[in-house]
């Protein structure tokens, strides 16, 4: 089986690292293509020694499973470009946001279609993958599909293009929203006198730390938030304050906004490609 990678981009190059590093594949059957050449020469230097192509001609037609790690509004001219490279036997997991399966389909001409939505956090192998499968995808292909995902992190497979919609406002987008409240943590730390090294610790230390006590328990937030909180207490001046700024809903309002942003993104894809 070879594994072609078109996009050396951010998780372009995460995903084709994670399945080196994992061995699920041999070398010579990773394979990478980008459009820049000077991309593709700095890839060809590095220590990884990663198969690099330089023509979809050479690459496109002997690959079994194809990653679309492109940006959307490339997938219009890249798909018009590999179509008649395609067969129906190719299996295509696109990572592109916004982009539909039927858009896909319909744009290279083939139906074994996945379209996964990762997130940054793939880079340290702690990422998360939602993903949907056209059903002319066999179970064994299924599988398959999974352990290349897995390779970066934890993946769960949904039942319908709403729910990658929805998890590219909760999960795929979401490390943004995290990066953001730390760094208003640690805004908040340096103005109390920490130096930038000692608010980090306090910050990152803090989030670690209570990612693994929700993991390793049952209790939900709202209980350790309760936990750690007491009456006319520090914490509970804190939530106070999160409370009457209406932090809660501001969170709800930004998550659907990138779920929205996210529909748009489909539909902007399918209108162009009717075009």
């Amino acid at each position: 089986m070879k594994v072609l990678v078109i996009g050396a981009g951010n998780m372009g190059l995460t995903y084709t690292s994670s399945i080196a590093k994992s061995g699920y594949l041999k070398k010579e059957d990773l394979i990478i293509f980008d459009k820049s050449l000077e991309l593709r020469e700095t890839l060809k230097k590095s220590t990884e020694n990663y198969e690099v192509y330089d023509t979809l001609e050479d690459c496109l037609p002997i690959a079994d499973i194809i990653f679309l790690a492109v940006k959307p509004y490339h997938n219009d001219e890249l798909m018009q470009e590999m179509r008649a490279m395609m067969n129906d036997q190719q299996l295509v997991i696109s990572i592109m946001a916004g982009v539909t399966i039927e858009t896909i389909q319909l744009g290279l001409g083939i139906k074994k279609v996945v379209r996964a939505m990762p997130n940054l956090p793939a880079q340290v192998g702690k990422g998360m993958t939602s993903y949907l499968a056209a059903p002319e995808i066999s179970r064994i292909e299924l599988w398959m599909v999974e352990d290349l995902l897995n390779t970066t992190g934890k993946s769960v497979r949904v039942d319908s293009q709403m729910f990658i919609d929805a998890s590219t406002g909760i999960s795929g987008s979401g490390p943004a929203y995290v990066f953001y409240f730390m760094e208003s943590m640690m805004e908040a730390a340096k103005s109390m006198g920490f130096s930038d090294n000692d608010s980090k610790v306090l910050v990152s230390a803090t989030f670690e730390g209570a990612i693994e006590l929700f993991n390793k328990n049952k209790l939900s937030p709202d209980s350790w938030m309760k936990r750690v909180s007491s009456k006319g207490g520090t914490t509970q001046a804190a939530l106070d304050s999160l409370e009457d700024n209406n932090v809660q809903q501001l969170i709800h309002d930004a998550a659907y906004a990138a779920f929205n942003r996210a529909v748009e993104l489909g539909k902007e894809s399918t209108e162009l490609q009717e075009k």
